[in-house]
């Protein structure tokens, strides 16, 4: 009974989260593909329009700070690769462009740019794996068989 009474929400989550997503892209110039999945706590300052760009296939979880404008009030762009996956409660700092397919660990507060297929984590943040082969949302190729193992109806 819970998970329909969930299920139907999901509409509502879509509206909302697509509203927030043409909010961002608006008002602040944030350019995102529409298969992104922003959560609704995540914060974007840019400080020109064109200045983040998140390409398709991410996902930017919760409490996520995303800031483009330097203590001297200069505009470093952001970009975001292709399946990437940011952790909740890290922070991307002016200038980073976040490879195709790499993963930002929670908590995570990236200085540096990220080379594509790299698992990066800590403060500041450093590659932690590389070569890592990623699906959409940056999700693990064994991460589906895990859950299947995992999920009993």
């Amino acid at each position: 009974m819970s998970v329909w009474s969930l299920n139907r929400l999901r509409k509502v989550r879509y509206l909302v989260t697509g509203l927030r997503r043409r909010w961002l892209t608006l008002r602040h110039g944030v350019v995102m593909d529409k298969s992104v999945s922003l959560s609704l706590s995540a914060t974007m300052i840019s400080g020109a329009r064109g200045s983040i760009v998140v390409a398709e296939g991410s996902l930017i979880a919760f409490k996520t700070l995303l800031i483009t404008k330097t203590i001297s009030g200069d505009v470093r762009p952001i970009r975001i690769g292709k399946n990437c996956f940011i952790g909740g409660s890290s922070t991307i700092l002016p200038g980073v462009t976040i490879g195709d397919g790499s993963i930002v660990g929670a908590g995570a507060t990236v200085f540096d740019d990220v080379p594509a297929g790299c698992a990066v984590g800590g403060n500041p943040a450093r590659i932690l794996r590389s070569d890592l082969k990623l699906g959409r949302f940056g999700r693990l190729p064994y991460a589906d068989e895990n859950t299947r193992k995992l999920y009993r109806p």
